[in-house]
């Protein structure tokens, strides 16, 4: 498992349960590998702009995602979750999108940071 792959990954929903879903890799953890998400969702209405990124059917790299329909990758959907849980990589994003989005999140952390 390495950055920018789509894998399926069981993780908590707001009700409690778990759900298989589509989750970009966004790097390995120490001290035990697990691996840091975020959630990908086809609920394109839940995308924050200049935040999460939309990936559409025009992106030149959506074949190589293995998503099915238009999706956002949730920065603000983050997950921690052992290597067990994840059931198999899908497909692959871009670097520069990946890259992108962990400076999105780095910068968000940082500005917390400073409340």
């Amino acid at each position: 498992m390495k950055s920018g792959d789509i894998v399926l990954a069981l993780l908590p929903q707001a009700d409690g349960h778990a759900k298989l879903r589509p989750t970009l890799v966004l790097c390995q953890l120490p001290p035990f590998d697990d691996i840091l998400v975020c959630g990908i969702s086809s609920q394109l209405r839940q995308r924050v702009p200049d935040f999460d990124d939309l990936i559409d059917l025009n992106d030149p790299d959506f074949a190589r995602t293995g998503l099915a329909a238009p999706s956002i990758v949730r920065l603000g959907f983050l997950a921690t979750v052992p290597q067990s849980i994840i059931k198999g990589r899908i497909g692959v994003l871009a670097p520069p999108r990946v890259a992108l989005l962990r400076q999105r999140l780095a910068e968000r952390l940082a500005e917390a940071q400073g409340q």
